[in-house]
């Protein structure tokens, strides 16, 4: 399939991110569970497909090297199943359980969508209205979109920007607060055109953090919990993990260094940019999220005039779930996925639309390091799941998604999804060294810079980013985003000006070829880069980095 389920760490369709590699042999086998007495309810019995599910959901966690996965299904207004599986860190005995906290990246903006829609609901704002409305001062770099965009438009990436336009604004985390990041966007280039076609943002979920913010006169934080989590009764669920306190049962993510060797991946705030990606969860709490969603946004129980209370609207309900952005269907990446391949594909208000098997799906995904999530929901047959893992690995995701899926709309065919998903991870993986053979091979092994390394050295401004610093040290180049504690590595020659930067944070899996240009002089005019691996996240958009020396000069010249 060529649409991608975008988030912020390459939770991907296909799940071309991590390897099939080492099993995680500390955590015990899981069982699959019986049904089970919620005070008065019964829960329903699981599908006869779903009776091994415990050792289906180990193999995919021994197949895609995952710690940990919880999992919970709804069906019918009722919890199926809710359930942790593995491990919440390697190498520390602790299980995940339905309780545990996961940090559910960009399922968050299904939730800062309902936020706006509430505020709609009570009169605060119209889903039409323009941003500059209610931010006068918001701007983009395009001064018709400027005045066009509505505020349902921050919701639907269909802006004209490119994929993760401005994503390093706040990934990885920056000292820029979210107003400097929403007025930095006012330098990011839109090479699309307006409303013209699909491609994944998260930087607009900052205008839209904003919005909430002054229609409500709350922080999003605030206005979240108050109106969102409270509600709905998702008592466990935090905005970011500031609230993260010691021995709370919490998952820690992994990533894969140098997309080898799986490391832990200690918990990491989004606090500039909250709407798109800030929310930690449990399934237990999804669960009930998924539930008021399939309800159309009415609450358990009755208000004090026995009259169903409501989260949202029905109006709203419907904005939401109607597509606004058609979303290209491609061919997949190998033959047994193409049962998976939709009729149609789009996307609405911080929801993905499709079909699978004649039944329409509302799902979406999450990224975040060391962490990738799935919430899928089949409106025509009242049923959703939600897959939480903590690891990079949306194979993983993925796999276990379908085989709910089938046990409820397919249960006369038992696919192996995890192999499936296996020779889709391995064919991308080959690409991926496909490609880094393809830069060997054009490389002039025995050229050398045109400069002494000092030349080089210099601070590069980049319109909407910032300074890029170069530094000579110790006979050797030094990188450093000044804004991103994170970025920072060390330049190595690769062929003639051009440089790899190699990061001190082997996690981040984003090396990248730094290019100089130089003048007819000598002097350098221009930084420029790109990331060396196909496999790195979209979110490093380092080539719409335009550097150029402070002052026009380099430190040397």
């Amino acid at each position: 399939m060529s649409q991608r389920p975008l988030s912020l760490r390459l939770a991907l369709c296909c799940a071309l991110l991590v390897s099939a590699t080492a099993a995680s042999a500390q955590s015990p086998a899981a069982q699959s569970p019986p049904p089970v007495s919620t005070g008065d309810r019964v829960r329903p019995m699981l599908p006869a497909q779903l009776q091994d599910f415990g050792a289906y959901v180990d193999s995919a966690r021994k197949t895609f090297d995952v710690p940990g996965i919880a999992v919970a299904i709804v069906k019918d207004g009722k919890v199926v199943m809710e359930q942790g599986f593995g491990l919440r860190q390697i190498g520390k005995p602790d299980q995940v359980d339905a309780r545990t906290l996961f940090a559910i990246a960009s399922n968050t903006k299904a939730f800062t969508a309902a936020a706006l829609q509430q505020l709609a609901d009570a009169g605060k704002l119209k889903m039409d209205d323009r941003v500059i409305d209610h931010l006068p001062w918001f701007r983009m770099s395009d001064a018709y979109v400027t005045h066009e965009m509505r505020i349902r438009d921050l919701l639907a990436h269909r802006s004209g920007l490119s994929l993760g336009a401005g994503d390093l604004l706040y990934w990885p985390p920056t000292s820029y607060s979210t107003k400097e990041v929403v007025q930095r966007l006012a330098n990011v280039p839109i090479k699309n055109g307006f409303r013209s076609g699909y491609a994944y943002d998260n930087i607009l979920f900052a205008v839209a953090t904003l919005v909430i913010e002054q229609a409500s006169g709350q922080s999003y934080a605030d206005y979240v919990r108050e109106h969102l989590f409270q509600p709905v009764g998702m008592d466990e669920s935090l905005v970011d993990m500031t609230y993260l306190k010691p021995g709370m049962d919490v998952a820690m993510g992994h990533a894969k260094a140098d997309f080898k060797d799986l490391q832990p991946v200690p918990p990491m705030a989004w606090l500039n940019d909250p709407g798109a990606g800030g929310i930690y969860s449990s399934v237990h709490d999804l669960a009930k999220w998924m539930n008021v969603q399939l309800a159309g946004g009415v609450l358990p129980g009755t208000g004090n005039d026995g009259e169903p209370q409501r989260l949202f609207s029905d109006k709203a309900h419907q904005e939401m779930w109607s597509m606004l952005t058609p979303i290209r269907v491609g061919k997949p990446s190998v033959p047994a996925l193409a049962a998976l391949t939709p009729n149609f594909s789009g996307y609405g208000e911080s929801w993905f639309l499709s079909d699978y098997r004649g039944q329409k799906l509302v799902w979406h995904t999450g990224g975040w390091p060391g962490m990738v999530s799935r919430v899928t929901l089949v409106p025509g047959q009242n049923l959703g799941v939600v897959v939480l893992t903590n690891a990079e690995s949306g194979a993983a995701f993925n796999a276990v998604t379908y085989r709910v899926l089938d046990a409820y709309l397919n249960p006369d065919q038992k696919t192996d999804w995890v192999a499936v998903y296996d020779s889709a991870v391995k064919k991308s993986e080959a690409k991926a060294d496909d490609s880094l053979a393809k830069h060997e091979a054009s490389r002039d092994k025995h050229s050398k810079p045109s400069l002494a390394l000092a030349r080089y050295a210099g601070t590069y401004r980049d319109p909407w980013y910032g300074d890029v610093v170069v530094s000579h040290e110790n006979g050797k180049l030094r990188l450093r985003f000044s804004k991103t504690a994170q970025l920072v590595g060390t330049m190595t020659p690769w062929q003639h000006d051009t440089f790899t930067v190699r990061w001190d944070d082997r996690t981040l899996n984003a090396d990248a070829f730094v290019n100089f240009d130089l003048d007819v002089d000598g002097h350098v005019t221009e930084m420029r880069m790109q990331p060396i691996s196909p496999l790195t996240d979209f979110s490093f958009d380092f080539q719409d980095l335009r550097m150029v020396p402070v002052d026009g000069k380099s430190d040397a010249d």
